[in-house]
């Protein structure tokens, strides 16, 4: 159905679901880790999600959007996985390994990561805010305490935190058969104070 004031196409009530944006969003996941954000094309999105690309662009505007709310979900499911970890009595500076573990056996996810992360550092890079407002988000999960006999605040736990986080995936990519994961527990265990618990990934 056309609207005449605006020659535009009016969508239906069941135009959008979240069920098939959800299913579109995990198959950009999947494309940005196999060819990269800049090489993965919206054509190939929505082969993997088995929708055409007309349908595609009807749920989103194009890769700038799609890969903010894969970042998006990426999060949601860390978080989650995060929680049922603790929920299930494992130990806070354990979750942050646990987490990353399934993407430490995917080589080519871990360097899309990275790169992603250093071209997110401009400022006119679309996922430059997500990668931003990353840090307020995690600040809620890291109390101000004590590392060693220095005090630390929950910001430089937060600086720590995503400095280690890149530096073992860089490092396992180098060296794939050493246990960087297990280096990563220990660092935790050093920063976490009682009381907090870090959910991110």
């Amino acid at each position: 159905m056309q609207d005449n004031r605006s020659g535009t196409r009016r969508r239906g009530p069941n135009a959008s679901t979240p069920a098939r944006r959800a299913q579109i969003v995990r198959a950009a996941l999947e494309s940005f880790a196999r060819h990269g954000f800049e090489r993965a094309s919206l054509r190939d999105i929505a082969a993997r999600a088995g929708v055409t690309h007309a349908a595609l662009l009807h749920h989103f505007s194009g890769k700038d959007e799609l890969l903010l709310a894969a970042l998006a979900q990426r999060e949601d499911e860390e978080r989650a996985t995060a929680e049922r970890i603790l929920a299930a009595g494992g130990s806070a500076a354990g979750v942050l390994g646990a987490v990353l573990r399934e993407e430490f056996k995917d080589q080519k996810y871990q360097r899309s990561w990275l790169a992603l992360a250093v071209a997110a550092t401009d400022p006119d890079h679309p996922a430059h805010d997500f990668f931003v407002g990353r840090r307020a988000r995690m600040r809620t999960s890291l109390n101000d305490g004590r590392m060693g006999t220095a005090p630390v605040t929950a910001d430089d736990k937060v600086t720590l935190v995503l400095a280690m986080m890149d530096g073992v995936r860089l490092q396992a990519l180098m060296e794939p058969d050493r246990d960087a994961l297990g280096v990563l527990e220990v660092f935790m265990r050093a920063l976490i104070t009682p009381g907090s618990a870090d959910g991110g990934g």
